[in-house]
């Protein structure tokens, strides 16, 4: 038996069938045409479109009650879980709108897999392998931009119309918030689509069995389709390219350029050096402060974000926001209930703010951010400080 659809794609190559289904991320009838066309194919292999990563967090739901925000701080992983959260809440609020699960036709692949006995394949490569392959080809500019449009459609509070969505099950969820910047941006697109497509391609490829279904966002199936009949060097795809070593090179000169110019006008003029010594305080400190203020941290986060952030910026290993966030999660530590409701705090721009959890995390990231404008702007005010006493 088969079942006919313009979002099924059959390919026959050598002894093998392969029937991949183009799926919208959010839709309920995608979710639906999943378990219509396993039940009526009954494959060896079904591939879902996920990592490892990805599966565990839908597989564990609760997994968030035992996260210890104090080891991410630590781990210096708050910017990364705060962006995570960040773009789940953009999947989570189109999913909310039309009364299903985000995600739904994946979950629904893994529990048919499970009555079918087929073999589930996790045909995805790892989120992180291709956001860090993302993030090393865009620049600072390009980097701005992303967070800026990420952020923007994230917390847009429109609601989306079923043409809307029509529009979406031509992309997958993070390709729908990326779809204008791609366009300002053509490279991020290789990373995003096209890597993907080879990754997906070459593991859907080499599932078990003489016939597979593949679960995916309905913007891989025509890369796939062409990648298919091609091979590909998983090994080299998952390569994460070098950090640059220049952003480490400055965050070390920065405070030896600053420490050198205060001494030195300490040296020839205490009175000029001293001025520049505080300059150098009130700005980072003000700022790192600020920054945690907008976080609605506590008093004493505030504080310590305020005495951390002119010692840390001189210390490229330390930042203030890791103090400021452990003094917060300490006197705010956040609850079971914070970490129960964070999938729907989430949601809104006003949640963020609200839950204990993201709250730190905000802490962390804002009283960071607020010290690197510190550093620029107290830095510019050392020098004309120097140059003014020469």
């Amino acid at each position: 038996m088969s079942v006919g659809n313009e979002n099924i794609t059959r390919l026959h190559i050598e002894n093998k069938e392969y029937i991949l289904i183009g799926t919208a991320h959010v839709s309920k009838h995608s979710a639906e045409l999943v378990k219509e066309v396993i039940e009526a194919e009954q494959p060896d292999a079904i591939c879902i479109e996920l990592d490892e990563q990805r599966y565990k967090s839908i597989i564990d739901g609760n997994k968030w009650k035992e996260m210890d925000i104090f080891q991410v701080i630590k781990e210096k992983k708050a910017s990364l879980l705060l962006m995570n959260l960040a773009i789940s809440s953009f999947q989570n609020r189109m999913a909310k709108q039309f009364g299903i699960n985000a995600g739904q036709e994946m979950i629904q692949g893994i529990e048919s897999a499970k009555e079918t006995g087929a073999e589930l394949v996790l045909a995805d490569r790892n989120i992180q392998i291709t956001f860090s392959r993302i993030w090393g080809g865009i620049g600072l500019k390009g980097k701005a931009m992303l967070l800026t449009q990420v952020i923007a459609s994230i917390f847009s509070k429109e609601s989306i119309s079923e043409e809307e969505l029509e529009k979406i099950k031509e992309q997958d969820t993070i390709n729908a918030i990326l779809n204008e910047f791609t366009e300002t941006f053509p490279k991020l697109k290789t990373p995003l689509i096209d890597e993907r497509d080879q990754y997906l391609a070459e593991k859907i490829k080499n599932a078990p069995g003489e016939k597979v279904v593949a679960v995916l966002g309905a913007a891989h199936v025509p890369g796939i389709t062409k990648e298919i009949k091609k091979e590909h060097d998983l090994t080299r795809l998952n390569e994460v390219p070098p950090k640059s070593k220049v952003p480490k090179i400055i965050g070390w000169l920065i405070p030896i350029f600053i420490i050198s110019i205060i001494a030195y006008t300490f040296y020839t003029n205490p009175s000029a050096g001293m001025q520049q010594t505080l300059s150098w305080v009130l700005w980072h400190g003000a700022f790192a402060a600020l920054g945690t203020a907008i976080a609605f941290g506590h008093p004493l986060a505030i504080v310590t974000a305020f005495i951390a952030a002119p010692i840390t910026a001189l210390d490229p290993i330390t930042a203030a926001g890791w103090f400021a966030g452990t003094v917060q999660a300490y006197f705010r530590r956040p609850s079971v209930k914070d970490f129960e409701t964070l999938s729907e705090d989430v949601f809104s721009f006003k949640g963020f703010w609200k839950n204990k959890v993201t709250r730190v995390l905000l802490v962390v990231v804002l009283a960071n951010i607020g010290s690197s404008l510190g550093t620029f702007i107290g830095g510019a005010d050392v020098i004309r400080l120097f140059i003014k006493h020469l």
